[in-house]
């Protein structure tokens, strides 16, 4: 299982980082990522008057910038590889898989809005939230997912083998 997870995160960072410069990684941040949480911003606070710049989220009064690696995809490669390395059902990988990429997408919007406030209002609060609060919160979460999955694929192997047994009695 721990093989089957550090060849999984590896070949998915490969991927990832074959991507860089292309059109992928430019929707993944640029639309996906950036776009999002600018609309956000923009419907919460509209006085803020945020803009997409790129992979930077400008503001009058201080903006934030997106860099390869702040998009969640760490997070969202360590889920996938877990999903793929632990013995369950494919089913279960693949509803797994998509559930957990909208988690981690949402996840990670709330991290990039927490920080966008917090570097216009609190710069102090910014760099605890930025360099360990917010990342360990994404690992911590996404690794309760995990666990919420694992049970679902559990529930449903003992129904099937209940259901089975039934058949047999």
């Amino acid at each position: 299982m721990a093989l089957a997870f550090v060849i999984a995160v590896v070949a998915l960072q490969w991927a990832w980082g074959e991507a860089r410069g292309t059109v992928v990684e430019r929707a993944v941040i640029e639309q996906a990522t950036v776009g999002t949480a600018v609309a956000i911003i923009n419907a919460w606070t509209p006085e803020v008057q945020a803009s997409p710049a790129g992979s930077r989220i400008k503001a009058p009064g201080g903006g934030i910038n997106i860099l390869n690696g702040c998009e969640g995809t760490e997070v969202l490669f360590l889920l996938v590889a877990a999903l793929l390395a632990y013995p369950m059902s494919w089913r279960w990988r693949a509803i797994g898989t998509i559930l957990g990429t909208a988690f981690v997408f949402v996840l990670n919007q709330v991290r990039l809005l927490a920080l966008f406030y917090s570097y216009r209002s609190d710069r102090a609060l910014f760099d605890q939230l930025h360099g360990l609060v917010a990342p360990m919160m994404l690992i911590a979460l996404s690794l309760g997912f995990m666990v919420l999955v694992i049970r679902w694929d559990e529930r449903g192997r003992l129904a099937s083998l209940s259901r089975a047994d039934g058949v047999h009695a």
